[in-house]
């Protein structure tokens, strides 16, 4: 059923409770950079997660409730890396982290990719082989350090990101070598994807005209800074007769933006139930479909 009415939506005052944990977080790539200084791997379309030690957290700080089997032998030392699937399978990944109580075959499913250790204090150069010796003694399949790779040109790397993103990857990172880890955005680390995206919250249904008659025609959505602006394609039919709920945020692709600030050829790509309705990312929110660098 198609709902037309605006929510006001509430805020989850447990959300206030939670110390995210101080990520390093990645910037857009741009041209210019020193590529020798870059280390390279694949982007993967899962949720970040960090290990404190102790236990499995979210990017906002929530805790990941896997199963004692999944974490046993861990280091005591923080790991940071991304919860993941294989390509495709993002909103599976989000269903299981969510769970309260672990379901085991599910989390079967799951890997942990581990991409950085935050309290090592030496450069990336230094981390990556220390990250690879502590991955190596955990010596499980469902634990793995990700992949990282020079790349001899702009060329060879623009290369690399479409033979990921025909393989169905979400793009690729960089990663400084020289640099050391530090919470917050810097272009010690870069996500370079062929499409930008971004997040909305839905306020309103639009009816569908013609083929879509009876169906969902348009979300109109409203960007953190205000801006409200229509998404009408890259909807499923699933998609278009049970859309995604009023007060939900979503990820849309997008092409840059106009002079207004309103998004070119905004498509919808997925619902983001990690956020919750007052746009904190939340693993526990109010939707109920599907986090990452």
């Amino acid at each position: 059923m198609l709902r037309v009415l605006l929510c006001a939506c509430m805020v989850v005052p447990a959300l206030a409770q939670q110390k995210s944990p101080p990520l390093l977080l990645a910037n857009l790539y741009h041209p210019g950079i020193d590529l020798n200084d870059y280390w390279v791997s694949e982007k993967y379309d899962g949720m970040r997660a960090y290990w404190d030690g102790t236990q499995l957290k979210t990017r906002g700080g929530e805790t990941i409730h896997a199963p004692h089997w999944f974490v046993s032998n861990w280091p005591k030392v923080p790991m940071d890396g991304e919860l993941w699937a294989g390509r495709g399978n993002f909103a599976a990944v989000i269903s299981t982290a969510r769970m309260q109580k672990p379901d085991n075959r599910s989390w079967r499913q799951l890997r942990f990719m581990v991409f950085d250790l935050p309290a090592h204090g030496g450069p990336f150069n230094e981390r990556l082989p220390a990250l690879q010796h502590i991955v190596g003694a955990i010596n499980v399949s469902w634990v793995q350090a990700v992949r990282q790779e020079k790349m001899a040109s702009h060329t060879a790397l623009r290369e690399k990101l479409l033979a990921v993103d025909r393989s169905g990857g979400e793009g690729v990172m960089l990663h400084r070598g020289s640099s050391y880890y530090k919470a917050g955005r810097s272009d010690d680390l870069l996500k370079m994807k062929l499409h930008d995206d971004a997040e909305a919250r839905v306020l309103a249904h639009l009816p569908g005209k013609g083929k879509h008659e009876g169906r969902l025609g348009a979300l109109l959505v409203e960007m953190p800074n205000g801006l409200r602006f229509r998404i009408g394609t890259g909807f499923s039919d699933a998609q278009r007769a049970e859309p995604p709920d009023i007060g939900a945020w979503v990820t849309y692709r997008h092409q840059g933006f106009h002079a207004s600030g309103l998004p070119r050829f905004a498509s919808f790509l997925r619902i983001r139930s990690d956020m919750s309705s007052d746009g904190v990312e939340s693993l526990h929110s109010l939707s109920s479909a599907q986090v990452s660098r």
